[in-house]
C-alpha cells in the first residue's frame, strides 16, 4: 500500500507552528521577573513590536545588506564558476582548485574579515555598500559553488561526451553542449544555498564597524539598548530575506530544470 506523501505547504505550516511553540517555550524558561531585561521575548511581544513599527522602519537597513549580499552573491558565484570550467578545460588544474576551494572554506571569516577592513575599508559615503560585507559575502559563497559545479559537471552522460567528441568537438563544445546542460541542477542548488550565506556573509561583515546603516550595525545599537523585542524582529526579518530568496532561487530551478522533478514534456 502506497504511503501519502504530506503537502510541502502543509508540512512548512507544521514547521512553523512548532518552531512558533519552541520559541514561546523558550521565551518562558528564560523569562525573568517583570520589569527587567528581558533577553527572550516571547512572539507575541516581537511580532507586536513589528506591527507597532511596521516594515519601512527597518527597509533602509535591510536595503544596504540586501545590496551588500547581492554584489557579493554575483562576485563569488561568478568567480566559482570561471574556475570550475577551467577545470573541465584543464583537468590537471582540479586538485589545485579544489585545495583553493577548502582553504577558503575553512578560513574563519571573522579573521578574514578584520584583514579586509584594513584593506579594502568600508562604505565610501553614508548608506553606500561596505567593500568588507561585499567581500565576506562572495568568500561566503565560493566553496559551496565551486564543489556544486564540479560534481554537476562530472555527472555529465558519457555517452553523450563521446558523440559530441565523434563529430569533432573539443572540449569548449561538451562544456556548452553536455556538461553545462548536464551540471545545471547541481549548479542552481548551490545557487540557492549561497542565497542565505550571502545575507550572512554581508551581515558579519558590517559587525566589522564597515558600515553606518546596515542590518549589522543596527543589531549592535540595539543590543546596546537592551532593546531585546527590536532585536528579535531583525532575526525574524533577516530569516524572513533569506528565506524568500533562497524559495525564489528554488523557483528558478524547477522552472529551468523541470526534468529534474519528472515535469519535462513527454
Amino acid at each position: 500500500m502506497q504511503q501519502r506523501r504530506v503537502p510541502g505547504w502543509l508540512a512548512g505550516v507544521i514547521g512553523l507552528v512548532s518552531l512558533l511553540a519552541l520559541w514561546w517555550v523558550f521565551a518562558l524558561a528564560f523569562s525573568p521577573d517583570r520589569g527587567t531585561y528581558t533577553p527572550v521575548p516571547s512572539p507575541f511581544a516581537v511580532f507586536g513590536q513589528l506591527a507597532e513599527d511596521g516594515l519601512g522602519a527597518y527597509w533602509g537597513p535591510f536595503e544596504v545588506t540586501i545590496t551588500e549580499a547581492a554584489y557579493g552573491f554575483v562576485w563569488g558565484n561568478s568567480l566559482a564558476l570561471l574556475i570550475a570550467s577551467t577545470v573541465l578545460l584543464f583537468p590537471r588544474l582540479e586538485p589545485v582548485i579544489v585545495q583553493i576551494a577548502v582553504v577558503s572554506y575553512c578560513l574563519p571569516l571573522v579573521a578574514v574579515g578584520g584583514i579586509a577592513i584594513v584593506v579594502l575599508g568600508g562604505a565610501t559615503k553614508a548608506g553606500d555598500p561596505s567593500s568588507t560585507a561585499i567581500f565576506l559575502a562572495a568568500l561566503a559563497v565560493f566553496f559551496t559553488t565551486v564543489v556544486g559545479a564540479l560534481l554537476g559537471f562530472k555527472s555529465a552522460d558519457r555517452a553523450s561526451i563521446d558523440v559530441v567528441r565523434v563529430y569533432g568537438g573539443g572540449r569548449l563544445t561538451q562544456l556548452r553542449k553536455v556538461r553545462l546542460v548536464a551540471a545545471l541542477p547541481a549548479i542552481l542548488n548551490a545557487l540557492q544555498i549561497a542565497v542565505p550565506t550571502a545575507f550572512l556573509g554581508a551581515v558579519l561583515g558590517e559587525y566589522m564597524g564597515a558600515t553606518d546603516r546596515s542590518v549589522g550595525i543596527t543589531l549592535i545599537r540595539l543590543q546596546g539598548n537592551l532593546d531585546s523585542e527590536r532585536v528579535w524582529a531583525v532575526f525574524l526579518l533577516c530569516a524572513a530575506v533569506a528565506m524568500i530568496g533562497y524559495g525564489a532561487l528554488g523557483l528558478v530551478s524547477r522552472l529551468v530544470t523541470p526534468w529534474v522533478l519528472g515535469r519535462g514534456t513527454a
